[in-house]
């Protein structure tokens, strides 16, 4: 059994990080970190064959901890950046996942860390993929309705798996959907609700006539538009930026 550490600042992320790992009957969850700290500590203390780090974390990132960590064989980076692929390279990194990270995307970069293990095709454990990994989808429809258009007249929610729960969410109690890079959280009448899901792939699936991309991280209800100013629109008293490029086809969109 391989002993993997998890290193990142977000829950969620290492939820899911966790949930792959239980998944491949090769690996064993050594531990979590929240930080480098954490995870610089944990490595002095005990046995660790393949570290998951993330890269931006506070105070001291992924890269910069990679660089102290001397005893640790196999360093896979998961990240939402692909601009560090390079930095990488110094550190010797098995595999270079860009986030949101699909399960055959994370199995092969542990096929990488295994082979470096065991000292088989070296070349090959050592090669760095930067290209985008398939997104893994976490909001859900409803059984009998269609995946690809969330927009038919019969349907006016969207089921939603977060926290190992499903919620329904209606279309006229949904304020606005905000992008935070692999995440999205949205914003309801009565709670926020953040799972794990590609704000594009969102955008393509939400009903046009009830909902409009005002900012790269903002997709709003036009029922629930009060204002719109000259860099900001508010939503339920939630004052909202406006992205040059979507002004003119938000104020299109109203008329």
């Amino acid at each position: 059994m391989y002993q993997v550490l998890i290193v990142d600042d977000e829950f969620l992320a290492r939820k899911l990080l966790q949930d792959y790992v239980s998944k491949i009957p090769e690996l064993q969850l050594a531990g979590t970190a929240q930080n480098a700290f954490e995870a610089f500590s944990f490595c002095k203390e005990h046995h660790v064959d393949i570290v998951l780090l993330d890269i931006h974390m506070p105070d001291l990132n992924g890269i910069e901890l990679a660089r102290t960590l001397k005893n640790v064989p196999s360093i896979i980076f998961t990240t939402a950046y692909s601009e560090y692929a390079l930095d990488s390279y110094e550190v010797s990194a098995v595999d270079y996942l860009l986030k949101p990270i699909a399960l055959p995307r994370f199995m092969l970069a542990i096929e990488k860390a295994i082979a470096r293990l065991k000292g088989l095709a070296p070349s090959e454990a050592t090669e760095v993929s930067t290209s985008p990994a398939p997104a893994t989808h976490s909001l859900q429809v409803t059984e009998g309705s269609n995946p690809s258009n969330l927009s038919t007249p019969s349907l006016s929610y969207l089921m939603v798996k977060a926290d190992y729960k499903l919620y329904k969410i209606n279309f006229d109690d949904l304020y606005y959907v905000e992008g935070q890079h692999e995440y999205v959280s949205f914003y309801t009448k009565d709670k926020r609700i953040t799972a794990l899901y590609s704000l594009k792939a969102l955008e393509d699936q939400l009903p046009r006539e009830k909902f409009v991309r005002v900012h790269k991280s903002y997709i709003v209800s036009i029922d629930h538009i009060s204002e719109i100013e000259q860099v900001t629109v508010t939503v339920a008293g939630q004052k909202i930026p406006i992205g040059g490029s979507y002004r003119d086809s938000l104020l299109e969109r109203l008329g």
